[in-house]
Order: C-alpha cells, then structure tokens, then sequence
C-alpha cells in the first residue's frame, strides 16, 4: 500500500506511518493488547498482563547490548582488575534508562523510526552522516558477533567453518519466519539464557565483602594507568552503544506501541538495563574471583581464552558454561545489531520494513539482514582477516560516533513538532547534557590514545574533565539568564492526559522544517568536523596495526 494509501485509510488518527504493518494489534510474546483498547488497568493483575504484552524492545535491546564484545570487556575487567572496577557499572543504569527512554518516548509517539526522522528533520545530508557512520560500525559490529560464536563454540572442538555458517543460517530463518511474535519469543529464549551466567558466578565462590566494596567505593586496583582509563571507556562504550537508539525505537514501532502504552515501555526499559548491569557485575565477579591469586591473573588474551582458563581453575563445566554466555552473547547481539540497521535501511529508503511481513513482502529488508550476516560472517571464515583490529576498531568506532547520535536524540526530544506535549522537560534536558559530555570527553580520550599511544591518559582526562565542568556551568548559566518562565508554546503544547495519550506525530511532509539557530550550526559542523578527524585518525592506525605482523 503507498504511504498515501494507508494515510486515507487512517483519517481519525493521520500519522506518519508508511508502513500499514505498523499499524494493529500489539501482538508480544506474552500477550496481546488489541489496538483500540482503551481500557483502565486499576488492578495488579490487569497491570501485569499488559506489561507482559508490552515487555521484548526494551530487555531484547538492553541484553543484545550484553554481546560479544560485552563479555570480552567485562571478563578483561575482572580478569585484570579484580573487583575493583565494578564501581563503573551501577553509574551505567541511569545513563541507560535517560537514553533509551527518550527513544521509547519517540517511537511511541511519532510512529517512525530514527534514521527517518533525522532525515526527514535535519535533511539528507545530515541523515547520510549520521546512518552511514551507523551502518559501518554496526556492520563492524556484527563481524565481532561472529568472532565470538566462533570463539565460544572452538572451546567445544567444533570448527569455525561449521559454527558460523549454521549461526549466520539460523539468524536469517528465526527473523525472516513472517511473524513479529514468533521472533520475539526467540528473542527472549536468548534473553533467559543470558541469566546462565548466575550459576556460572555461584561456582567461582566470590567474597561478598571486595565485591560490595568493588560496587560502592571507586578505585583502579594498580592506579589510574593509560591500560585501566583505556577499559573503563571500553565498558562504558560497549554497554552504551549508538545501535541502541535506531533498533529499540523501531521495534518499538514495529510491535505498534502507542502514547498509551509508554510507562510500561519505559517499566520494560527499566528491567532490561537492571538485568544488563547485573548480568555485567556477575561476569566481573565471575573472573576476579576464579583469577585471583592464580598465573591467569592479569593475563586476559580473548573470550576464547578466559574459558579455557576458567576450564582449568573451576572445572570443565564451568568453562562450558562460560562459554555457552559467550554463544548466546553473540547470538542476542548479531540479531539485534543486525535487525536494527536493516530497520534504518528500511527507514532510509523507504521500503517495508516490519517482522510482521513475510519475505515476499518485504524482500529489500529481508534481503539486507541476510546480507549482512553473510559477509560478517564471511570475514570471519577468510584465513588471516585481521580480527583483532576489526575488534579495536568497533570499540574505537562506538566511543567515537556515540555522542553525535547522542546529539541528534536530544534535539530530536526537544522538537515539539515532533513530540508536541511528550517534550522533554528542563530537567531532563539538563541531565542528557552532561550525559553527552561525558560521552565526548570519553571519545575525545579514546581517539587521542588511540592515535598517540604514548600521551598521557590519565592528565588528559584530568584536563578534559575541567574543560567539561566549566563548559556546563557557563551553559547552565546561560541558557539560565535566557529561559523565560514559560513561553507560550510550552502553554499551549499542554495537553491534558488522555488527550496525551493519543497524541501522535502528523506526517512528517506536514510540519514545518525546525529552525536551526547560529549557535546549532556551529555546534553541528564542529562535531561533524571532529568526527570527521577522528574517523581518519582511527583509520590510518587501523592500517598501520593491520600491517604489523
């Protein structure tokens, strides 16, 4: 159907859906809530059954965050650090929850996905920036994914020529089978595997007192090196990723969640960034205490590595379990990276994008999946491919690219074409803002010592950081003084609730193209000049580390 089609076929609620598969029922794993259900949930229970019909985008892209690189990165933590650095970790919830909620509040509301609307809000150019650098990382991405099935299942004796072809084949026929509600009950079979790493920290016998100590009280055990700063921006890159914000606002729009239904998104949104720091801190715990006082302390090579040591100091089942984590890590993470950029491909280009098609209906975006995952997968059976720096790449990538998609959220979550009432509010804006900052700060370090191994790490984050503090309290101060008490805009985007509760975005060919202010431009070139610079910098060490022998 052309998107005129089903907007005629949608006159008392006209929206910018283009796909009329994302239009109907909500049709979850657990549940199903019919699409003009307007019901009161008054009762517990009732609450219950329709969090259980609402609950898949926010745990599914939360644990998909908990993949292949996650584990390696958590297990380097505490195979080299102990426990000392679980301290990051719990910092990480609400970093997570401020993120992928304004993401839940976009894809609610305006019915679209994210590659659409910075396309559509901010042009082609600056949608081709910010979706091109997306589909290169997560391409990147999805080649580790694969890494780590090959890794998980060679602990097992099973060659990397039969693992991956059969995991890359599985992958295409579990999200190509034509039903959204089949794929999500996939999705969160993967989920529930993911807690396997509970018993596997249960046979490392942890002490409960480093551990507390380790989440409350921060330290670096041996100091703040260049190594240590170095993984702390590894943790916090791969547990917060730009993936994130493109894949749960379109499954979001995919599983037809409406304004009505956001707070059980945002409960969803919640859980799924508890299981994911708590299933972090058990893989932490898991390594600093098999490791502790034994010749694999501090010697952390790879995944592959850290079951097979693990094998050797608490027994063979719990290398395999370790290494069964690491299989359902890569399996969780490839389905989402991979489902989240054939999403924006579908957003970009405006083709059919929905799990609700089957492959005939949507060839283009069935056909850009199974793409993917073939030449991911390829890389990873080609004799020689450099790996190793494929692996350095996508973490130097992610800690680069995340603050720009970070950006275009925000301003995105402040557009009342957009969002109308759903706006966010002062506060919220203000806590995004140092997110961000941080976030820059953190790239800006992982480039320059990417690039300049020999810099000092730990003086550049102390200068950096002062750099940031000042930047935001002259910004707070600014846009202080500049802040009426509240314009008439604000009072008229004032919506009473259930009024909110149907609000929804007009086609985006109706709204006015937003202003962009002196100041907007000059932020936005600089980041995409900075980007630019840093992109080339990691490239040529890329090259200069994949010709080394």
């Amino acid at each position: 159907m052309a998107p005129e089609m089903l907007q005629s076929a949608l006159p008392a609620e006209e929206t910018a859906v283009l796909d009329e598969a994302h239009v109907g029922d909500i049709r979850g794993a657990l549940g199903t809530i019919r699409q003009h259900d307007t019901g009161a949930r008054r009762g517990w229970g009732a609450r219950l059954l329709t969090l259980a019909a609402i609950i898949g985008p926010g745990i599914i892209v939360m644990v998909g965050d908990n993949d292949a690189g996650g584990v390696a990165t958590y297990s380097q933590a505490g195979q080299n650090y102990g426990y000392s650095l679980l301290w990051v970790l719990p910092l990480l919830i609400p970093v997570l929850v401020v993120n992928q909620e304004m993401v839940v509040r976009l894809g609610a509301v305006t019915g679209v996905g994210h590659a659409r609307l910075i396309k559509e809000r901010f042009g082609r150019f600056w949608g081709w920036f910010s979706v091109g650098d997306l589909f290169v990382l997560d391409f990147l991405t999805i080649v580790t994914e694969f890494i780590g099935v090959d890794l998980a299942l060679g602990y097992f004796g099973i060659s990397k020529y039969v693992s991956v072809p059969l995991a890359g084949g599985g992958l295409v026929v579990m999200t190509a089978s034509g039903s959204f509600r089949r794929w999500e009950r996939f999705m969160l079979v993967f989920v529930a595997a993911n807690f396997l790493v509970v018993p596997l920290a249960i046979f490392s016998h942890p002490h409960s007192g480093p551990l507390f100590h380790g989440l409350a009280v921060p330290g670096i055990a041996g100091g703040a090196t260049s190594t240590a700063v170095l993984l702390i921006i590894s943790i916090v890159g791969t547990t917060v990723a730009p993936w994130q914000l493109f894949f749960q606002q379109s499954n979001i729009v995919d599983k037809r969640i409406t304004p009505r239904w956001i707070n059980y998104e945002r409960a969803d949104t919640v859980l799924g960034s508890l299981v994911t720091v708590a299933g972090a801190v058990l893989m932490v715990v898991t390594c600093a205490a098999a490791f502790s006082g034994t010749r694999y302390h501090g010697g952390f090579v790879d995944a592959g590595a850290v079951a097979s040591a693990l094998g050797a100091t608490l027994g063979h089942a719990a290398g395999a379990l370790y290494a069964l984590v690491l299989l359902n890590a890569s399996i969780i993470g490839a389905a989402a990276v991979t489902l989240g950029t054939s999403y924006a491909f579908g957003d970009f280009f405006g083709a059919h994008h929905s799990l609700h098609r089957r492959f005939s209906d949507a060839k283009g975006f069935y056909a850009s999946f199974a793409g993917l995952v073939a030449v991911a997968a390829g890389i990873v059976l080609i004799p020689g491919a450099p790996l190793g720096t494929i692996t350095l790449a996508v973490q130097a990538l992610a800690g680069v690219l995340l603050p720009s998609a970070s950006v275009f959220l925000l301003l995105l979550c402040n557009d009342r074409e957009v969002l109308g009432p759903w706006v966010n509010r002062p506060w919220l804006n203000a806590v995004a803002s140092l997110i961000i900052g941080v976030l820059l700060v953190m790239s800006l370090i992982l480039v320059v010592s990417t690039s300049f191994p020999r810099v000092n790490v730990g003086a550049l984050s102390a200068v950096l950081g002062g750099a940031l503090a000042v930047a935001l309290v002259v910004a707070g101060v600014y846009f202080g003084l500049r802040r009426p008490e509240r314009t008439m805009a604000e009072r008229v985007a004032v919506v009473p609730g259930e009024e909110r509760s149907t609000w929804r975005m007009k086609p985006l060919a109706l709204l006015g193209r937003p202003p962009w202010s002196r100041s907007r431009v000059v932020v936005m070139w600089s980041l995409r000049s900075y980007l630019v610079v840093a992109v080339l910098l990691l490239i040529v060490k890329a090259v200069e580390l994949g010709g080394k022998p």
